[in-house]
């Protein structure tokens, strides 16, 4: 006697596989209607898209991206934050636990030269770790177009302890839409509205590191 639920999976799997099959075929149709002209524009097009990466990326390099630097002066901060769409900062102490965010930092900037990543030490930088509230560290300040668009305070988004992986920091940054991401993460980019300051303006209201 036939399985029914067997024979449900059955029609689900072929159903699938028609629908793949569709599609493969609709995008070899309209391959096939291409002639060379549009073929030699498509190839124009990617032509001019893989320069204008290059020549992103051969800026970026010249900015310092692609490595993990410190910076030794709040005046140097500003530069960087003006230079560069995308900085994260590492706001840091001689301490084991900035140590541990050092790692993934160093790391994730090699992933990602599309974004600035330095560090400051909080001790010697009062001015800005009063604008920006910075009290527990390591705190991360996650900058979009000089403006701060979101904290990482601590560990505690990072399951409290100091054994995340480096994954866990990319996923949690790339929320605040800093880097560019193409990880399988469940959490959406979460409205940064009431975090947001612009660090060329005095702070008022309250932050996340508090």
């Amino acid at each position: 006697m036939a399985n029914p639920i067997q024979e449900i999976l059955e029609k689900q799997v072929l159903t699938v596989a028609k629908a793949m099959e569709d599609k493969i075929d609709d995008e070899i149709a309209s391959l096939e209607k291409l002639d060379e002209d549009d073929l030699e524009v498509l190839r124009e097009r990617r032509l001019k898209q893989m320069k204008k990466m290059g020549e992103k990326k051969k800026r970026w390099m010249s900015l310092g991206h692609g490595e993990y630097s410190e910076i030794h002066s709040e005046k140097d901060f500003f530069t960087v934050v003006k230079a560069s769409e995308r900085v994260e900062c590492h706001f840091y102490r001689e301490n084991w636990p900035c140590k541990v965010m050092d790692k993934h930092m160093s790391i994730l900037a090699k992933q990602h030269i599309e974004t600035r990543f330095v560090k400051i030490q909080a001790e010697k930088s009062p001015f800005l770790a009063e604008r920006l509230k910075i009290v527990v560290l390591p705190t991360l300040a996650l900058i979009k177009n000089t403006k701060v668009d979101d904290y990482v305070v601590g560990f505690n988004e990072l399951g409290g302890k100091d054994d995340f992986s480096t994954e866990d920091l990319e996923e949690r940054i790339a929320r605040a839409q800093v880097i560019y991401y193409e990880g399988e993460s469940s959490h959406k980019p979460k409205s940064t509205t009431q975090v947001r300051r612009n660090v060329r303006q005095s702070a008022h209201s309250d932050s996340d590191s508090e």
